[in-house]
């Protein structure tokens, strides 16, 4: 299927999820978290803010799960330019003041930038992917514009309530796969 249908498809399974059943479930996907090992090579992550309107998996369970996991772990968040449809990724710490924009995408209202060659870890939002790491987002580019700037060695992370799909027949040559696709059955490796 192409991205455009694989969209359509998934933004209603979650959104069809209730609330219980999206707590059961992003539980379990933190459990599948817990399995992976990351070294100490991986000090800063990049990380989002779930967007209750879309029924996105808790990110912030697992952030929190490695603030507490990985010492002196930076953590940052992305800020969206939509005219140019880019981001990048803004420090955060204990005071940081939050806004939510019309999308409702959440970010940091200020602090500092930090180089896209300084995340280690991201958790890249999706709603579903292949088992080749290629993911349906929300059709903007936002991450895929931004992985591309990043270190080769960068650890990408998308959750999911769903198993990947076979193949995303129209992924192309500007869609940067992830590494790990966690649900809340297994760790897919990709």
């Amino acid at each position: 299927m192409t991205k455009k249908e694989l969209r359509t498809i998934y933004k209603e399974k979650r959104i069809a999820l209730s609330s219980k059943d999206k707590l059961k479930l992003d539980d379990l996907m933190l459990l599948q978290l817990q399995q992976l090992y990351f070294d100490e090579d991986v000090t800063t992550l990049l990380t989002y803010w779930p967007m209750a309107n879309m029924n996105e998996p808790n990110t912030q369970l697992f952030t929190s799960y490695l603030r507490h996991t990985i010492p002196g772990l930076r953590i940052a968040y992305p800020v969206a330019d939509f005219a140019t449809n880019t981001m990048q990724a803004m420090l955060i710490h204990e005071d940081t003041v939050y806004t939510t924009g019309q999308y409702g995408i959440t970010q940091p209202k200020e602090g500092i930038l930090l180089p896209a060659d300084e995340i280690d870890l991201v958790f890249v939002p999706l709603l579903i992917c292949d088992k080749q790491g290629y993911r349906v987002g929300y059709g903007k580019g936002f991450y895929d514009k931004y992985l591309a700037q990043c270190r080769q060695d960068i650890i990408s992370i998308g959750y999911n309530y769903f198993a990947p799909v076979d193949k995303i027949e129209d992924a192309n040559e500007f869609d940067v796969p992830l590494n790990y696709c966690i649900t809340p059955d297994n760790i897919y490796e990709l």
